[in-house]
């Protein structure tokens, strides 16, 4: 038999902060959706007329899909804020490449109705996540970036994998996801791998001695500087770590879940201009 699509009866709408491109289209967006019978939230700050407004904890189980309108930055933000493995439909209404989306202003009327008749499929992509001893931070879906804190000095940084190591002085390291690859990693030289892969690559930064960009399979990783650094999650979120202390960086029990219109595709390539 051939695969149903659940159906959809509510969605819960988040949207790029004091964007008011992205504030019109929740606006219109809204109304359609009611007007299709589908209950509308919204997550504050965001607020539309006739709608419940809910906090990103208070998103459970009520909620069939997420509306996220903005760039990458806000589908990221969106993965982080709301618990749970709801999946989201990326709309690039404000942003600039909208690498993660799946739709933007021109085709979210189609996409739309799309859902509503069960024309859709979910993408499950691989979060990694950070923790310090007893603390744990917030998952990434694109990479943890480890860097130094004192620009004047650079660390010796030692990655422990596999029951191996590799040390070396340089000013930070990268641990990126699949999906992440066109990201952060990308930019100081890291390979584009097809979202679906289960690996990560680990991207020196700025090395004394020359080292590899490497992808390994998906391992839990130990990084300790010898100097305090930053810990960054998808290049928003920022945590003070003292030296010496080791950051175990492993897979999040919870994959990220888009909701697909097209097949998949090398689309990320396009995106980036190519």
């Amino acid at each position: 038999m051939p695969y149903m699509a659940p159906k959809i009866r509510s969605v819960a709408i988040i949207i790029k902060k004091k964007n008011s491109e992205a504030k019109s289209a929740a606006n219109r967006i809204v109304k359609i959706l009611n007007e299709k019978g589908i209950k509308t939230f919204t997550i504050l700050p965001l607020k539309v007329k006739n709608c419940k407004a809910l906090a990103p904890e208070q998103v459970d189980s009520d909620v069939d899909l997420i509306f996220a309108i903005g760039g990458d930055g806000t589908t990221l933000k969106s993965f982080r804020t709301i618990s749970g493995n709801l999946p989201l439909l990326s709309i690039n209404i404000g942003g600039h490449r909208g690498i993660l989306s799946e739709v933007d202003t021109s085709s979210v009327d189609k996409a739309i109705e799309s859902i509503i008749d069960g024309k859709y499929h979910y993408d499950s992509r691989m979060r990694i996540q950070a923790s310090i001893g007893e603390k744990k931070f917030p998952p990434a879906l694109n990479e943890m970036l480890i860097t130094r804190a004192i620009l004047t000095r650079t660390p010796t940084i030692s990655v422990r994998l596999m029951d191996d190591e590799i040390k070396g002085r340089m000013d930070g390291i990268v641990v990126s996801t699949p999906t992440g690859s066109t990201g952060h990693s990308f930019s100081i030289g890291g390979p584009v791998l097809h979202e679906s892969m289960e690996c990560l690559i680990l991207s020196p930064v700025a090395p004394v001695n020359r080292l590899p960009q490497l992808v390994i399979p998906v391992e839990e990783v130990i990084v300790k500087v010898n100097q305090p650094s930053y810990l960054v999650v998808d290049g928003q979120e920022s945590f003070k770590v003292e030296a010496g202390q080791e950051i175990h960086v492993s897979r999040f029990s919870e994959d990220a879940r888009f909701l697909r219109i097209r097949k998949k595709w090398m689309g990320q390539l396009a995106k980036l201009g190519y």
